[in-house]
């Protein structure tokens, strides 16, 4: 029966489970933006952060911090998406991250949420990180 479970599961994403498992174990205690480096892992195959990266399927994460939601230039953003005022700051990031649907319903985004809230801060914390 585990053998049949794991066959079903795509290899990237058992792959990215293993490491987060592994990887987040021992980091209860360490920096926010170090764990939150780690978490990113989640959102690593769809976003990327490098500020000399475009977009992958979902917009680049670069300088997100502060920047109005839904006005990266050169991404396809869904109209739900296009149609905020709001800019991401930490509230609007916690928000986002526990549910996206939620706080722009039609959203383009596949993602359920994080549920821990110290797991969206440390996210958060690694997100405000600037670039170097």
């Amino acid at each position: 029966m585990g053998s049949q479970l794991i066959k079903t599961i795509p290899f990237d994403a058992l792959l990215i489970a293993c490491v987060l498992a592994v990887s987040c174990a021992g980091v209860s205690s360490a920096a926010p933006v170090e764990r939150g480096k780690l978490l990113f892992l989640r959102c690593a195959s769809c976003h990327d952060i490098s500020d000399d990266s475009s977009a992958k399927i979902g917009p680049n994460l670069a300088g997100v911090y502060g920047r109005r939601a839904g006005s990266l230039p050169g991404y396809a953003y869904s109209s739900a998406m296009k149609s905020q005022t709001f800019s991401w700051n930490a509230d609007m990031l916690d928000r986002w991250l526990a549910r996206p649907a939620d706080l722009v319903p039609g959203t383009a985004m596949a993602f359920a949420g994080i549920d821990k809230k110290a797991d969206r801060e440390a996210l958060i914390a690694y997100l405000r990180k600037p670039l170097k």
